[in-house]
């Protein structure tokens, strides 16, 4: 199950394709040495995180393009940097990842923040975190949701999901606030001065919650078919609803009325989020109300399929989030 859900771990196109091989057998492989690596320059490396976005996380990718470009190419780093994470547990080499694995991953990750890329898509990241200052500890604990994934197929308790949540989506949200910035006008006024803005911390980690559980909404077939299953097994026996039954894909009432708590737990999450979008940077309200309310109306549209998520994907159409966009920004100018 992708980080954020904004990633999934669907097929690459060759020439990505190509730099996770190599990535694979360098990360199984950590003696292999090679001489002094050549990279593409700055702009090259951006464009193609640009590509690998807008190519695998569509209504993500729409959202950054309402950003000012320094913002949005650095969000555009950090999400090939997840992508890559998550390709390593859920991607097409993924039965060499192990814990080894991961350590000279999270090494990786060290070096990026000393400034030193390890290969090309590497080099629009160091130049993000040299623009924005962000903090090692959330991409360390997206780490440590993908080894939840190399040895956790079942979750007995929302609060095991929830940590796994906060692991693999809710980083993601700590991540892109640092880049947003906060809004310093907020207390502008001399009788507030003493009241600095408090970041929206647990607002991000909100948002990124609810999106990996509509992420989980969504793809239950798919994860299924993979032995996994991330709804909370307490949630199913709440419903009488058993692991052989969603294995089987019976949509009854026992299961209409289990994806009901789900999306109103996952809506609970949102609207938690909602109250955060105020307090950050002008320039970024817009894009976040836009990515917000684009992601949740997956849930409609799970809705609308008769909450079938077995035979059918919820997608939202490209006219629907097109017509998210004025009340977003009405969304982002008032509240």
């Amino acid at each position: 199950m992708g980080p954020g859900s904004f990633w999934l771990g669907w097929p690459l196109p060759l020439s990505i394709f190509s730099q996770f091989e190599a990535l694979m057998l360098q990360l199984t492989h950590p003696s292999i040495t090679t001489a002094a690596p050549r990279f593409v320059s700055l702009e090259e490396s951006y464009e193609r995180c640009r590509q690998i976005t807008a190519e695998y996380s569509k209504t993500f990718y729409m959202g950054t393009l309402l950003m000012p470009e320094a913002k949005r190419r650095a969000i555009w780093a950090i999400y090939v940097w997840c992508r890559r994470t998550d390709e390593l547990v859920d991607g097409p080499q993924a039965k060499f990842t192990t814990d080894s694995t991961l350590d000279h991953w999270e090494g990786q990750l060290e070096s990026l923040f000393a400034g030193r890329p390890k290969d090309d898509l590497d080099v629009a990241m160091v130049d993000a975190l040299e623009h924005f200052n962000l903090d090692i500890q959330p991409f360390k604990d997206m780490i440590s949701g993908q080894r939840m994934d190399l040895k956790q197929s079942r979750y007995e308790t929302f609060e095991e999901l929830k940590l796994y949540c906060y692991r693999v989506a809710g980083t993601v949200g700590l991540m892109s606030t640092t880049v947003m910035g906060m809004d310093s006008a907020i207390n502008a006024a001399p009788w507030r001065k003493e009241n600095p803005v408090v970041p929206p911390i647990k607002e991000a980690v909100g948002l990124g919650i609810a999106n990996q559980l509509t992420n989980i909404l969504r793809d239950v077939g798919e994860d299924a078919r993979r032995d996994r299953i991330y709804l909370p097994l307490e949630d199913l026996a709440l419903f009488d609803y058993t692991p052989e039954d969603l294995f089987n894909s019976v949509v009854d009432d026992r299961w209409r009325a289990l994806m009901r708590f789900q999306i109103q737990r996952a809506h609970k999450y949102y609207r938690e989020a909602e109250t955060g979008i105020g307090r950050l940077h002008p320039d970024a309200r817009w894009p976040v109300w836009t990515a917000l309310m684009l992601y949740r109306k997956i849930l409609d549209v799970i809705e609308e399929n008769d909450y079938d998520v077995f035979n059918r994907r919820a997608f939202v159409p490209k006219l629907r989030k097109f017509r998210c966009l004025p009340e977003a920004l009405i969304r982002a100018r008032v509240l």
